[in-house]
């Protein structure tokens, strides 16, 4: 017998008369229902997670009843295994069962989206309808070997064991190999999970060019040659990446829904299955607590400012990013927060100037990405934005207020030329005027790419990416070095 990977969309043949039977979570499902209701819970009221372990007290299976009592998924736009699927399509002449451990509030709505599925069983509160559990309740409904099984886990070995053929939706050939002593394996599909990408893609490495500003009071105190304040600067530079990377899988893992409505964001690993919650459920405290760890090395003015970070950061995962205008004074504020964190790293006096310039040139940036998205929103011919206060009558008000944000950050800058601080920082602080034609410049430019429906989903990341912003950048380091 071979456990060659077969073409996609295989059809089962042989066992023609026997009822195809197919897990959901892992299998059918990319993702797992217990998760996606419990994260689903979380995120439209964090304190249910005290209720939790009562819940887990009474078993698995009650817990899931609860979840389900309190949540509605979407079938619509839960990531399928399309092989799977259509390995389903090319057999509508055999009884199809879905059978599920995850609780039947939320299992049968999917088999009713699909329309490919006779029969459904599931936990239903009382048993969790898994391993041996699953194998009684499809042979006391079927038959011994009477039925073929799809599955994806060790668990289901049990009923494989129980089953006339077997279909392994897995990458794991060891898998494959168990389920071949158990039965006959008819076909090994595959399980369509990334990798590393798909971590470098959730951890959003590519977003660490934002902690890049940790590095801002460094050049401005002109401390850029003191080993010390390098090394404590490039600690809270890592710190912050950790620490951001973890809230970045805390906000895709909260907001699946709204990802999934999303034309960019349903891609993102958990939106569409290619990661599982469960590893981005722990890598998330991990990476956290790194940041924190590192961060109290450098120092505890430090951490107390990531720890500032974190708070403002969860607040709005859980709650502020749904309210208009104010979604954007925060995006703008732990822009600014980097800035304080850098200084608080150096233990360097923070300039009132510098908050003052971050505070708009950030708020500009902040609604520069909320335009963009209703643009993209409004050419996709939706009227809101999924999980946000926005509708698509409120472009025009958030183009005229992000514009006059980025010129007000311009005359900021230019009050600071005459300052005495710029005085005593630069030998030649005249020379900073040329400064300001850039950056009106550049903030025009973007705002226009943004209106022509050019403009990356991030402008801190489009920054750092166009060759354009690239040469702009350049050209303000050597005003700036022209002026020391």
């Amino acid at each position: 017998m071979s456990l060659t990977r077969p073409e996609p969309a295989p059809s089962p043949e042989r066992h023609q008369g026997h009822a195809l039977c197919v897990d959901l979570d892992g299998t059918l499902l990319n993702s797992d229902i217990l998760y996606e209701s419990l994260l689903a819970l979380l995120a439209r009221n964090p304190l249910y997670i005290f209720l939790l372990p009562l819940w887990l007290l009474r078993g698995k299976a009650a817990l899931k009843r609860e979840l389900a009592r309190r949540v509605t998924l979407a079938p619509e736009h839960m990531p399928y295994n399309q092989h799977v699927l259509d390995m389903l399509s090319n057999t509508p002449q055999r009884p199809r069962v879905l059978c599920s451990a995850s609780d039947l509030l939320l299992v049968k709505p999917i088999a009713e989206h699909l329309g490919l599925f006779e029969e459904v069983i599931a936990s239903e509160g009382a048993h969790n309808l898994a391993g041996h559990r699953k194998a009684d309740a499809l042979v006391a409904r079927l038959g011994e070997r009477c039925f073929d099984y799809v599955a994806n886990d060790k668990i289901d070995l049990q009923v494989w064991r129980h089953a006339a053929g077997a279909v392994v939706v897995s990458d794991d050939a060891a898998l494959a190999h168990a389920a071949s002593l158990e039965t006959e394996v008819l076909a090994v599909l595959p399980s369509q999970h990334g990798g590393l990408r798909s971590w470098v893609k959730a951890l959003r490495l590519y977003q660490w060019l934002k902690n890049l500003l940790i590095l801002v009071p460094l050049l401005t105190a002109h401390l850029f040659l003191e080993p010390k304040s390098i090394v404590a600067a490039l600690a809270a530079f890592l710190a912050f990446g950790l620490c951001a990377s973890g809230v970045y899988l805390l906000n895709d893992l909260l907001d699946l829904a709204s990802d999934r409505q999303h034309p960019r964001k349903r891609n993102r690993p958990f939106a569409a299955g290619t990661l599982p919650l469960l590893h981005g459920m722990v890598a998330t405290p991990v990476l956290t607590l790194a940041g924190f760890a590192l961060a109290l090395w450098v120092n505890s003015s430090f951490a107390l400012v990531l720890l500032t970070y974190f708070v403002i950061t969860l607040a709005y995962s859980f709650k502020l990013k749904r309210t208009a205008i104010l979604d954007v004074v925060v995006l703008a504020a732990l822009y600014t927060v980097r800035i304080v964190g850098g200084a608080a790293a150096i233990e360097s006096e923070l300039s009132f100037w510098l908050l003052a310039f971050s505070m708009f040139i950030f708020l500009s940036l902040a609604l520069l990405k909320r335009y963009t998205e209703l643009e993209a929103m409004a050419r996709d011919g939706k009227h809101k934005i999924a999980g946000r206060g926005y509708s698509a009558e409120d472009v025009s008000l958030i183009q005229s207020m992000g514009t006059a944000a980025g010129y007000i950050s311009t005359m900021v800058f230019a009050l600071y030329i005459n300052s005495s601080e710029s005085m005593a920082l630069y030998t030649h602080p005249k020379v900073l005027w040329l400064l300001c034609p850039v950056l009106l410049y550049w903030i025009g430019r973007v705002w226009m790419v943004a209106h022509r429906g050019e403009m990356h989903d991030d402008p801190i990341v489009f920054a750092a990416t166009d060759r354009t912003s690239q040469i702009i950048i350049a050209l303000g380091a050597l005003i700036v070095l022209l002026a020391i």
